[in-house]
């Protein structure tokens, strides 16, 4: 708790290397994140925004790519999802976001999330 603000750890692997990644009230942000347990899927449940890494369109040995990330998303069900942590081998982002489901968006530098 920090104050009346519960912060929820949560940890996934970021390829074999365990990392934490944070839920706050109904926002949560995972980046480095290769696979999670079912357990810590749980903490996930009923989020507005989720900002989660989907660093390119092939497969990386540490990081979600953009099928793994969606994936994710459709098993989580956010009501809003931003990627971040992504590379230039993803793509433009004009271009990606017109393949991305309604509601999944491109993180970008100067963006403000207000849940």
């Amino acid at each position: 708790m920090i104050d009346e603000l519960q912060v929820i750890p949560i940890e996934v692997m970021h390829g074999n290397l365990p990392v934490t990644a944070y839920r706050i009230q109904d926002f949560a942000y995972l980046t480095d994140v290769k696979s999670i347990s079912e357990i810590e899927k749980n903490k996930l449940k009923n989020l507005e925004v989720l900002v989660v890494n989907a660093l390119r369109i092939d497969e990386h040995p540490t990081h979600f790519n953009l099928n793994e990330a969606l994936k994710f998303v459709e098993e989580i069900k956010p009501k809003k999802t931003y990627f971040t942590h992504i590379s230039h081998k993803l793509g433009f982002h004009n271009e990606v976001s017109k393949i991305l489901p309604e509601n999944v968006y491109l993180a970008f530098d100067g963006l403000k999330i207000v849940v």
